[in-house]
């Protein structure tokens, strides 16, 4: 299938390659001209100057960017992605974004005969790299049932949850999950420490019962030798926490963990943690 891109970074980068390399015609965009070249020197596909360059003749259209004024951006005005699309075609975004951009920009295709499937995703840079992502989709089944053979290229499960927004709705329960998961492995983790307890001889049994998660056996050691200039950056989560806490507000839903732990983020930031792993949380219990 011919296919475009748009967004190159830790995640798109990656999962572009796997379209590739599951066969497909692939045309990627990215602001920083310099990606695309990279891409495409790794992965021989081919890019373009504008996303409407990329998405002229491409049946199926990806991004991934960062916020919902990038993906605005690269769908909206002259060079954006929908004035490049033919009727017919579809959008698929896996940006982390708001329900409301998602509905506002399928309505706006809807208007060019363009299909629209929201599809954020899980699972981080490792994930990505590995084809490994759980992709949360929000759409028509129609649109949906075309876009998830091209999707399992970088998929562990894809799923979808109920008409367009749904994907970023169940998005955003992942990070709520996440938040606090993570500040609780940060406590227990600086518990096992100040108790004198070898932590990995903790995780190692700890990890086979209740306790168990994904953030635990990738990120408990980690956390204990203090590392986290890698992963899912603080100014991300805080960014997709603000959208769960804003969308709260309109559904009625109680936050109480997810906004105190945005507020640890908000202090791991004037630590100069901007960039630091998610698990970074570890920092504020481990020097108060």
């Amino acid at each position: 299938m011919k296919v475009a891109f748009l967004g190159l970074g830790v995640m798109g980068f990656p999962m572009a390659g796997h379209l590739k390399k599951a066969g497909h015609d692939v045309t990627v965009y990215n602001r920083t001209a310099a990606k695309s070249a990279k891409w495409v020197e790794t992965h021989k596909g081919g890019s373009a100057a504008t996303p409407r360059e990329a998405a002229q003749g491409a049946e199926i259209v990806f991004a991934c960017v960062g916020n919902d004024d990038d993906l605005r951006s690269v769908v909206n005005g002259p060079d954006g992605a929908f004035a490049g699309m033919a009727k017919g075609t579809l959008f698929v975004d896996h940006t982390t974004a708001s329900a409301e951009v998602a509905r506002e920009l399928a309505a706006a295709g809807a208007k060019l005969g363009l299909g629209f499937v929201d599809a954020p995703v899980s699972g981080g840079q490792a994930g990505a790299e590995n084809g490994k992502l759980g992709v949360m989709c929000g759409g028509a089944r129609k649109d949906f049932d075309r876009a998830k053979p091209v999707i399992d290229a970088y998929a562990r499960a894809c799923v979808l949850l109920g008409p367009v927004g749904s994907g970023q709705l169940t998005k955003m329960v992942n990070q709520i999950c996440i938040a606090g998961l993570v500040q609780g492995l940060a406590e227990a983790m600086n518990f096992a420490v100040k108790a004198g307890l070898d932590t990995g001889k903790v995780v190692e049994v700890i990890s086979k019962g209740a306790a168990q998660s994904w953030q635990m056996e990738n990120r408990a050691s980690t956390m204990v030798e203090g590392k986290f200039d890698f992963g899912f950056a603080v100014d991300w989560m805080r960014k997709d926490l603000a959208i769960c806490l804003d969308e709260a507000k309109r559904n009625g839903a109680r936050l109480p963990v997810t906004a105190l732990v945005d507020q640890f983020y908000a202090q791991v930031q004037q630590r100069g943690g901007n960039r630091w792993d998610t698990s970074s949380l570890m920092d504020l219990v481990a020097r108060p």
